[in-house]
C-alpha cells in the first residue's frame, strides 16, 4: 500500500505539471486561440496544422478537444472542419512526450525555485514563463519517482505476473493502455509510467507500443464526456476522435512488430523508442487519413444516424 499511495503522489504531481504548463503555454494566447481555429479551418490542411500547433501550445489533446466540441455546439465551427483539427491534434499531444525524455534532472530545483519567483511577480509574461518553468519541474519530479518507484512495483509478484502476460498477448497490452487513460485522462501520464519499465527492460518495446496505442483509444473520454447535453455535431466530433483513433491503431496493430524494429534503429534508449514511437505513430495514422477527411466526416455521420453533415 506504501508503493500505490507514493505512485498515486507522483501520477498526481505529474498531471498536477501538466496542468500548470499548459495554463503557463496557453496564458499569453488564450485569447487568440478560439480566433485561430475560427481563421485558420476554412480547409483541411489548414485546420490539420491549427490542431497541431494549438495542441502543442495547451499541451492536451483532450482540451483542444473539449474547445471544439463548444464551437461546435454553438454553430460557429461545423463538425467537417473539426477533422482536420483533430488528426492535427492527435500529433500536436506528442510534444510533451518527447519533452520528458529530456535529461535535465540537475534543472529541476532551479526551474522549480525559479518557476516559483516568476509566478509570483505581477507580469503576464513572468507568469506564463514561471507557470511553464514549474509544470516541467514537477513533472520531471514525478518523472524520477516513477523510475525509483518503478522496481518495487515489478517485485510484486502480481503485478510481475501481469506484466509478462501483456508481453505475451497485445490486446491486453492494447486494453491495459486504453483503461489506465480512460481513468487518469492524459495519454502522455500513461506514457510516462510505462517509460521507466521500458527503461528496466520490464515491459518489451512491441508491448509498450501496444500500450501506447491503448492510450490514444483512452484519452477520447474525455471528449465523449464533454459532448454530453449538447447539440448532434456536437456530439459527432467526439465520436470522429473515437473513430480516428480506433481507425488508426487498427491499421498498425497488423505492423507492430515490422514498427517496432523500426523504432528500435532510430535510439537505443527505450524511453525514447516509446516516445518516438508516439510520435511516428500519430503522424502515420494522421497523415494517412487526412486526404479521406471529408469521406470520413460523411462516413462517421452515417454510422451514427445523420444525413446532411455542413
Amino acid at each position: 500500500m506504501q508503493i500505490f499511495s507514493l505512485f498515486a503522489v507522483f501520477l498526481t504531481i505529474f498531471l498536477f505539471g501538466m496542468t500548470v504548463m499548459r495554463i503557463g503555454l496557453s496564458a499569453a494566447s488564450k485569447q487568440k486561440l478560439q480566433t485561430w481555429l475560427l481563421k485558420y479551418t476554412n480547409t483541411t490542411w489548414k485546420s490539420f496544422l491549427a490542431g497541431i500547433l494549438i495542441t502543442a501550445i495547451m499541451q492536451s489533446s483532450s482540451a483542444v478537444m473539449v474547445i471544439v466540441i463548444g464551437l461546435v455546439a454553438v454553430g460557429i465551427m461545423s463538425f467537417r472542419q473539426s477533422i482536420g483539427i483533430i488528426l492535427g491534434a492527435n500529433i500536436g499531444t506528442t510534444v510533451t512526450t518527447e519533452i520528458i525524455t529530456l535529461e535535465i534532472s540537475q534543472l529541476i530545483l532551479p526551474f522549480l525555485i525559479i518557476g516559483v519567483v516568476l509566478i509570483l511577480l505581477p507580469k503576464t509574461w513572468t507568469f506564463c514563463l514561471g507557470s511553464t518553468l514549474f509544470g516541467l519541474g514537477c513533472m520531471f519530479v514525478a518523472m524520477n519517482g516513477f523510475e525509483t518507484l518503478s522496481d518495487p512495483i515489478t517485485d510484486l509478484k502480481s503485478v510481475k505476473n501481469f506484466l509478462n502476460i501483456t508481453d505475451e498477448h497485445l490486446w491486453l497490452s492494447l486494453g491495459l493502455g486504453t483503461t489506465m487513460t480512460a481513468v487518469i485522462q492524459s495519454s502522455t501520464a500513461t506514457t510516462a509510467i510505462i517509460m521507466p519499465l521500458m527503461n528496466e527492460n520490464i515491459l518489451t518495446l512491441t508491448s509498450g507500443i501496444a500500450i501506447l496505442l491503448g492510450a490514444n483509444v483512452g484519452t477520447c473520454v474525455t471528449a465523449l464526456i464533454a459532448c454530453i447535453g449538447t447539440s448532434k455535431e456536437a456530439k459527432l466530433v467526439a465520436f470522429a476522435h473515437v473513430w480516428i483513433n480506433i481507425i488508426g491503431v487498427v491499421l498498425f496493430l497488423p505492423f507492430l512488430s515490422g514498427f517496432s524494429e523500426i523504432v528500435m534503429l532510430l535510439t537505443q534508449l527505450p524511453d525514447v523508442q516509446i516516445a518516438h514511437a508516439s510520435v511516428l505513430f500519430n503522424v502515420i495514422s494522421s497523415l494517412l487519413l487526412l486526404p479521406f477527411a471529408g469521406m470520413l466526416a460523411s462516413w462517421i455521420a452515417r454510422v451514427h444516424g445523420y444525413r446532411v453533415v455542413s
